[in-house]
């Protein structure tokens, strides 16, 4: 699309004079429009296409409000390969953020706990480690956590600005251009009026003046054909359906960490779903003498792990708890204990 917007032709305009390239670069660089108040007028008697004919005020609709309004002016084209890298630019700043603040915690605790990559003996010394560091950082994690989901709210956030953005864009007409366009799908052939040619219209006007040979001043009227808009329609309005569904998953991912946070006895049952071959008690056990995010930590372990390994980190890790809590040595938010081998 980059190549065919600067390298390309992007326009092309029919104006029956010999600086058709001097009109094309005006027209691309100025801006093209259509007439609202034309788009439903049959297309062949009224208007050649759709929203385009010849105005009956040539000359006044850049001075009178009333006639501009009837007026929709297009150079959104110039912006749309930019605008993208907009949009890709802040759909990765969550990510980024991420990495940049979980400093590669995972990776460490996850790493050599796979028995088809390491011996024996070097899966059994990482499991001890593993066991080593959550019981000496007991209460120590909720930060973590937190900023993992508030990276997914920001994902919510970034969303919603990119559909307000692309309505802004496009003039206030994203909002309501897919359900627009699905409502064009079920109507009849005759009542038709495609929103994709008025959001992105195909043909367009431009108004070209210059000096004639005899000093006075010369109107051109340009038809244009913008031939990239036929890729802009399709790019928008997969993005409507696109966001749409993005915002309604990540408010529905939104509610259900607020429902694990109030409501603890949650946890032990959705490590459970996650690793039935551990029986729910040790889950249970592990969770009542833990933070939201200690268990945060084993949940997203259990992703990155051998199955098996993970059942056994996860018993030890659980006896281990639960005798320093009847030995009442859990006296700090964040205490130090000698733990035996796994």
């Amino acid at each position: 699309m980059t190549a065919s917007e600067f390298f390309g032709d992007p326009i092309n305009c029919l104006v029956g004079v010999e600086e058709d390239n001097v009109i094309n670069t005006y027209c691309w660089i100025k801006s093209t429009f259509t007439m609202s108040d034309y788009s439903l007028r049959e297309v062949g008697k009224t208007v050649a296409q759709p929203g385009v004919a010849t105005p009956d005020d040539p000359d006044g609709i850049y001075n009178d409000d009333a006639v501009a309004k009837k007026w929709t002016f297009n150079n959104y084209y110039q912006w749309v390969v930019f605008f993208l890298f907009f949009q890709a630019a802040t759909f990765y700043f969550p990510k980024l953020l991420w990495d940049t603040m979980e400093g590669g915690l995972m990776k460490s605790i996850a790493t050599g706990l796979n028995r088809a990559l390491y011996k024996d003996e070097d899966v059994a010394g990482r499991k001890k480690v593993v066991v080593d560091y959550i019981t000496s950082h007991i209460r120590m994690h909720n930060q973590y956590v937190f900023k993992y989901w508030a990276c997914e709210f920001l994902c919510f956030v970034v969303v919603l600005i990119n559909i307000y953005t692309v309505n802004s864009f496009l003039g206030g007409e994203f909002l309501s251009y897919g359900s627009e366009v699905l409502e064009y799908s079920n109507m009849d052939q005759a009542e038709r009026v495609d929103p994709m040619i008025y959001v992105f219209p195909r043909m367009t006007k431009c108004t070209f003046r210059k000096f004639g040979p005899s000093g006075q001043v010369e109107r051109h009227d340009a038809f244009c054909l913008l031939p990239l808009n036929i890729l802009n329609e399709k790019i928008f309005i997969l993005q409507w359906f696109w966001f749409i569904l993005l915002a309604c998953l990540f408010g529905l991912l939104i509610l259900y960490r607020i429902l694990l946070l109030v409501v603890p006895s949650l946890r032990p049952r959705i490590m459970h779903q996650h690793n039935k071959a551990v029986p729910l008690d040790v889950f249970q056990s592990f969770t009542q003498r833990t933070s939201i995010g200690d268990w945060w930590i084993m949940y997203v372990l259990a992703r990155n792990i051998d199955p098996l390994i993970y059942g056994n980190i996860m018993s030890k890790l659980a006896k281990e708890i639960t005798a320093k809590a009847s030995n009442n040595d859990f006296k700090s938010s964040a205490p130090v204990y000698n733990t035996s081998s796994v």
